[in-house]
């Protein structure tokens, strides 16, 4: 009889997945795939390329998994879980913050447990006729000048509605900004992409994020920023609000409140 190692060997696309109890959108997830050959495992298509081994306990109920990366942006860290195998189908929920395994399959806010449904193979790429598939937006910022937001950033705090983050989830949190486009990630997985605009000369500076991936793709956000050396203070409003006065997010206005600082 083959063990479940065996039976994950080959390419799966990831079709579903939900992370902090979000959903991530059919687009996201278009290229997202994992690769398991031997006991070694690839994963790429939600915005970098990781590698590492992976172990099973199929004796265990629920049974378990442990993906160890030694490549990629989660070198040196360990992603605990559970999964279900069924045919074609593979179930996964991780708790991507590196900490205690989940007991089940189940992600809520704050938790950093993503769960992610998969399908053996790899789909044919769609085409609209005789055309093949667009380039994705990515590769805009090679084109784009620099700004001042440049680089990547590791999250300092937030504050979502008036709620604060949970610090064993802010430390995961990420922005790296290339030209006039912006990706935010937790641990692996990415939460959101944007392209951007500011006015520095408004008062307080403005900045318009018009959302390119994610749970609000497609749609608009206005805040305010500013600068206090290596540290980058934003306020955003909510999808569709005006834009925010001061720094700061209140409960039931739906505006979230971040600090990030320069470097990993």
């Amino acid at each position: 009889m083959k063990q479940d190692l065996d039976l994950l060997q080959g390419a799966w696309t990831v079709t579903a997945l939900e992370v902090d109890g979000q959903s991530m959108s059919a687009d996201m997830l278009e290229e997202a795939r994992i690769v398991i050959q031997g006991a070694r495992f690839t994963s790429n298509g939600m915005g970098a390329e990781y590698g590492g081994t992976v172990e099973l306990d199929a004796s265990a109920k629920p049974r378990r998994i442990d993906m160890k990366f030694d490549s990629g942006p989660e070198k040196g860290n360990t992603n605990r879980g559970i999964y279900e195998l069924n045919g074609d189908t593979w179930k996964l929920c991780l708790n991507t913050l590196g900490g205690k395994r989940p007991a089940r399959f189940r992600s809520t806010p704050g938790s950093g447990i993503a769960v992610e449904t998969l399908t053996r193979g790899v789909p044919p790429a769609k085409t609209k006729g005789r055309a093949s598939k667009k380039a994705p937006p990515a590769a805009a910022p090679s084109s784009a000048p620099a700004t001042e937001f440049e680089g990547e950033w590791q999250m300092v705090s937030g504050v979502m509605d008036g709620n604060p983050m949970d610090q064993s989830l802010v430390q995961w949190v990420r922005r790296i900004t290339l030209g006039n486009q912006t990706t935010v990630q937790a641990g692996p997985q990415v939460m959101m992409k944007f392209g951007f605009t500011t006015d520095p000369a408004a008062s307080p500076k403005a900045i318009d994020y018009v959302h390119t991936a994610g749970t609000n793709k497609g749609k608009t956000q206005l805040g305010i920023y500013e600068f206090e050396g290596d540290l980058l203070r934003v306020c955003m409003a909510a999808p569709g609000a005006a834009r925010p006065t001061k720094f700061q997010s209140a409960r039931g206005e739906g505006a979230t409140l971040t600090e990030w600082k320069r470097g990993k």
